[in-house]
């Protein structure tokens, strides 16, 4: 549904909480880098570190974007993110509704 230029992108990355993520959201939507931003709600993340097996309370946000956008939208998301090494996870949607790629491609802003 679309060339890979103009399709839709996805991505996923982990909050220390839900006001870090609110924020960071709104500075990446301000920037025109994503579309939107659905800030999930506490997950509860089990993982590896330095190591040692843990486990953290967090807020997964899903964001929505581009596929033109998508290395924009990681590469600052990763800057603006507290954490030293953020869990930031971007990849091409294989199918997306005509209407919502019109809208992503709308809402983003185009690489100067």
């Amino acid at each position: 549904m679309g060339v890979a230029g103009d399709g839709a992108a996805l991505i996923w990355c982990p909050f220390p909480d839900r006001e870090t993520a609110r924020a960071i959201a709104g500075q990446l939507l301000e920037e025109g880098l994503v579309a939107c931003a659905n800030i999930i709600g506490e997950v509860e993340s089990l993982f590896v570190w330095q190591g040692a097996r843990d486990s953290a309370s967090e807020t997964g946000v899903l964001f929505k974007t581009t596929a033109a956008r998508l290395d924009a939208a990681v590469e600052r998301l990763g800057k603006l993110h507290p954490y030293d090494t953020p869990a930031i996870l971007g990849w091409h949607a294989d199918a997306a509704w005509p209407a919502t790629r019109a809208w992503l491609g709308s809402v983003t802003q185009p690489e100067t």
